[in-house]
């Protein structure tokens, strides 16, 4: 991978084609920055995020708001422009105080952008449910669709949900919010590959953290894992997975297999807890309390591995690490990938011209060394001395 050594540029928040500048208006730079020799590239995505720095997403507290404030503010060193602040298992109550609280913005020097909810549950698997505490896990089989709403009281947030498929009157489910432009993920499931197609058939488009909290792979029945060669996916539709490429939820053999079979439907997440960026020690994850050892996370008292503490910049060089792939294709996993999967790859992800311009710039070992949102910069790292 050789990276061009291009002029970036930017006005009005957005990326500028410097032709109309130069031809239609006779203009020129008002400020010149020499980014001496970084790699500029899209800002990260991270579509599955449940805190972070102390804060738990899936925690009903009077402060809320100023917790997601300060995740978004924090998570800018890391390179995230933009987040899917993401809700595990909880009971309806939980969703009703919190999901009001949450509303879609764009990004600046406050903090990352909010790209809406990622609702994982409580319509999952209980023999796969992972951290989820199994006595908040429901189903919609009773009245379908009403059921989900009832339990989340508004959708007006939602960006994604992520269920079980198996579930009865999943078909039902996954068209009625397909219909409403929200992204329906599989995950923490025990579907087998026919349930798994039909989902997609249905408007699915997503698989939560790949290999986790499914059925492993196996040569009869792939299950979930084997949408990623699926030849029943619907023509012009691409299934996305997501990852967490931090060195312990998935070997990196497993990493390579999925990303060699399905390169472009690979989105890096990091399915951070609130413990990311803490001291080891318990913390919480919504009903359940978890215990960081080093980068492993554990529900309290069990070896059940419960999201993780590493950060997207973290994912994205062990990506890189593990796969060997060039530098652009782990980059796009963590900034294209998320933004073609949330339909938004028209304004995020890219630095194609009238896109949003965040982007970061990162040394050759791509650790973070400035964000820009906007056009502004909103971090960066002191010793850069520029």
């Amino acid at each position: 991978w050789c990276p061009r050594r291009e002029d970036l540029w930017v006005r009005e928040g957005k990326i500028l084609n410097p032709e109309k500048l130069f031809f239609d208006e006779k203009g020129s730079a008002d400020v010149q920055l020499d980014c001496k020799g970084c790699i500029l590239a899209p800002g990260f995505i991270d579509v599955q995020i449940n805190g972070g720095f102390g804060v738990d997403f899936s925690l009903a507290t009077d402060d809320f708001r100023s917790g997601i404030d300060l995740v978004g503010q924090k998570i800018l060193s890391h390179g995230v422009t933009s987040f899917c602040p993401t809700l595990v298992t909880s009971p309806p109550s939980v969703y009703h105080q919190i999901l009001p609280q949450i509303s879609v913005r764009n990004g600046g020097a406050h903090g990352a952008g909010i790209l809406g909810a990622h609702l994982e549950g409580p319509f999952i698997s209980k023999e796969k449910k992972g951290a989820h505490p199994e006595h908040c896990i429901r189903t919609f089989e009773e009245n379908g669709f009403q059921d989900l709403l009832a339990t989340y009281g508004s959708l007006d947030c939602i960006r994604i949900v992520t269920l079980a498929p198996e579930i009865k009157r999943s078909s039902e489910v996954i068209q009625e919010l397909t219909k409403r432009g929200i992204c329906v993920s599989l995950g923490h499931s025990v579907a087998n590959l026919s349930q798994a197609e039909e989902a997609v058939q249905h408007g699915a488009t997503f698989i939560t953290h790949l290999f986790n909290a499914m059925l492993p792979f196996h040569h009869r029945d792939p299950g979930i894992v084997g949408l990623l060669t699926s030849d029943k996916i619907p023509a012009g539709r691409r299934v996305f997975y997501g990852m967490i490429s931090d060195g312990i939820h998935t070997n990196p053999a497993a990493l390579r297999i999925a990303h060699r079979a399905h390169p472009k439907g690979m989105v890096l997440v990091t399915d951070a807890i609130a413990g990311m960026g803490l001291a080891p020690g318990r913390h919480t994850l919504g009903q359940q309390v978890v215990e960081i050892d080093g980068l492993n996370t554990y529900i309290a008292g069990t070896k059940t591995l419960s999201g993780s503490v590493a950060t997207m910049d973290t994912c994205v060089r062990h990506f890189l690490e593990a796969t060997g792939c060039s530098v652009e294709t782990a980059l796009e996993a963590a900034s294209l990938h998320p933004a073609q999967l949330l339909g938004i790859e028209d304004r995020k992800g890219t630095l194609n011209y009238d896109s949003d311009a965040d982007f970061l710039m990162l040394d050759d070992s791509l650790h973070v060394q400035a964000t820009y949102i906007a056009g502004e910069e909103v971090w960066r790292r002191d010793a850069l001395g520029m």
